[in-house]
């Protein structure tokens, strides 16, 4: 349920064209990660950027670590109008658009890289209008990568046997819960702001996260434990209101997609670069790194595709996938 300090912001998003002669568009920008993430600090570059090509009729707001209510929460939001871009991933939207859930299914791509061959192709395109016309969703872009998804653990993890009976923290989404069940762990739908507090209750055992934002809110202080499983290659987007988007004008549309698209690939590239210090002071902290044979845990998830319905999306973009391959990868966490 939303609190009054949400449906306050809320409000004040839904009234998106002011009367000042300054600030006739007012725009915010959601994530729940913290404010020294990569993503954040790309979002507040392009904040800057949009507000300066508008000659101030775009007025940008960037609200970090949840500051909006959960991620789930701020959809709800803009599906009933509101001025708001939030970086979610397509499990969020799978609800919506089924299809759209394969960006997030495990063990897709090989590389971060090749999601290019995706969103580049037809079909997406077709599924993101459908998105659009069916729940009223805009997904703006999708090129944030926020890392590759690895397990955090307090007991040692060698193997997915290891994951038995363990309570592991996942996006709250159908598609994210099914594929942590199939890795062997016991899938626990939370909201991120809750990972850090739930861990050191004891409430769960571990959490399924990209290292930035492991680091960002300190995991390495309640899990001593990691395993690069390389389930998903996260990549995400941002999502706004198709109502009020089509309520711009074209020039403020351009401005605010091409202004957006630059800062996802200005985070993209600042969180690979980020990932090998991070990683290093993971292990200063007292992360141990576990071996493991990625292929066990891999050869776990084909049936995820079947119970989401998702097969034949897959075999739709696997041309597209194959063909990015030929792309040279950027990297995704730096060396062990």
């Amino acid at each position: 349920m939303l609190n009054i300090k949400t449906l306050s912001l809320a409000a004040a998003m839904l009234a998106s064209v002011s009367t000042g002669a300054l600030a006739e568009v007012k725009f915010a920008l959601s994530s729940s990660q913290t404010a020294q993430d990569p993503l954040v600090i790309a979002m507040e570059a392009a904040a800057e950027r949009i507000t300066e090509r508008s000659n101030g009729e775009i007025v940008v707001t960037v609200y970090p670590s949840s500051q909006l209510g959960s991620d789930n929460d701020v959809l709800e939001q803009i599906r009933n109008g509101a001025a708001i871009a939030a970086l979610v991933d397509a499990g969020r939207l799978a609800p919506f658009k089924k299809e759209l859930g394969i960006l997030s299914a495990p063990y897709l791509v090989d590389d971060y890289t090749q999601y290019k061959g995706i969103t580049g192709s037809p079909i997406y395109q077709e599924w993101v209008e459908d998105l659009a016309s069916s729940s009223g969703i805009r997904l703006l872009n999708y090129n944030w990568f926020q890392g590759t998804r690895e397990m955090f653990t307090k007991e040692p993890v060698t193997k997915p046997e290891d994951l038995e009976g363990v309570r592991v923290r996942t996006i709250d989404a159908p598609g994210w819960i099914a594929t942590v069940n199939a890795l062997g762990a016991t899938a626990v739908g939370l909201p991120w702001s809750e990972v850090y507090s739930a861990l050191q209750l004891g409430a769960i055992d571990g959490a399924e996260a990209q290292l930035t934002g492991a680091f960002g809110i300190k995991l390495h202080e309640v899990t001593k434990n990691l395993a690069f499983t390389d389930h998903v290659q996260l990549l995400t987007g941002l999502a706004t209101s198709e109502s009020w988007f089509k309520g711009l004008t074209e020039e403020q549309q351009t401005i605010i997609n091409e202004e957006l698209l630059k800062a996802g690939d200005e985070a993209s590239d600042a969180t690979v670069a980020k990932l090998e210090s991070v990683l290093a002071d993971m292990k200063a902290a007292g992360v141990t790194v576990n071996e493991i044979n990625v292929d066990d845990f891999k050869s776990r998830v084909g049936g995820v595709y079947e119970e989401l319905g998702l097969v034949e999306a897959r075999e739709a973009l696997q041309p597209y996938i194959d063909a990015a391959k030929y792309a040279e990868p950027i990297g995704r966490r730096g060396p062990v």
